[in-house]
């Protein structure tokens, strides 16, 4: 039976305690790590879980991260900060610290976030943007088809968390083959079944293989800044993700993605600056 939101092992690995009013103490989970690092669209389902509980309005429209330094499993903490409320929107701030060897605090990410209520927004859509074009699922393929069952080059624990099917014209990387092009398209959920909400969007936006591995780059690419926009509430069912990058330069590339969800809808966009290895 699929999981629930509110029940699931993203919930609970997102999970975080008040100390205090605005102080947030959580476990970063191991399950939602690439190569040695914490996955970056985790840690900000974890700050977002955070600012939810210290703002008064519940979702989140726009919430933009640096990363600072690379977070690791293990305790953390989180401060946050109202800067602004108002009927339809709050704004707050918010940063994840853990210990170094001496136990001393690192800041490892800050934010800037607004919240609203995306139920309360208006029906009204006038766009140009248009799904991605992705074959059926039954002609995409995830880690668990890789020949001898092994991962797909780069994939991670976190690949175990996430019912990910990658287009097929999108994954000459795994076969050696990189296209040139930097895009990257699959259908994407979490592998316990559970539904799409708010906070497993800023998850969807950072979850997919990097684009530069279609541009014939291997390694960790890791995110200096991430912004998302929340446009909708999901519908429930699998999400579809589209992720190109136009400009790698000066060892720095940037991923545009879209989120869409079972029923056509835009729900998410975002863009992030990653630095990749060169050479």
């Amino acid at each position: 039976m699929p999981a629930s939101i509110g029940d699931s092992e993203f919930d609970r690995d997102t999970a975080v305690t008040r100390r205090e009013p605005g102080v947030y103490d959580i476990e970063l989970s191991a399950g939602w790590t690439i190569i040695n690092a914490v996955n970056g669209g985790y840690l900000l389902a974890v700050i977002g879980r955070a600012l939810a509980d210290a703002l008064p309005h519940a979702d989140p429209f726009t919430v933009s991260a640096h990363y600072l330094t690379a977070s690791h499993p293990g305790p953390a903490v989180i401060r946050t900060d109202t800067a602004r409320t108002g009927r339809t929107l709050s704004t707050g701030q918010a940063s994840l610290f853990q210990y170094d060897d001496e136990g001393r605090e690192v800041e490892r990410i800050r934010v800037l976030a607004s919240y609203g209520d995306l139920a309360g927004l208006p029906d009204d859509v006038r766009t140009t943007a248009k799904p991605p074009g992705l074959p059926p699922l039954e002609q995409c393929f995830g880690p668990q088809d890789a020949p001898d069952h092994r991962p797909v080059p780069g994939s991670s624990a976190i690949s175990d968390r996430l019912f990910l099917k990658l287009d097929p014209s999108t994954l000459g990387w795994a076969l050696g083959q990189p296209s040139g092009k930097g895009e990257m398209r699959a259908w994407f959920g979490l592998a316990d079944g559970r539904d799409a909400d708010p906070l497993s969007l800023l998850l969807a936006v950072d979850a997919l293989p990097p684009t530069a591995f279609e541009l014939g780059l291997s390694g960790w690419v890791p995110t200096v800044e991430l912004t998302v926009h929340v446009r909708a509430r999901p519908a429930p069912g699998p999400l579809r993700v589209s992720i190109t990058t136009r400009n790698l330069a000066g060892g720095f590339l940037e991923e545009d993605a879209e989120v869409w969800d079972s029923e056509d809808r835009l729900v998410a966009q975002s863009r992030q600056l990653a630095r990749v290895r060169l050479g």
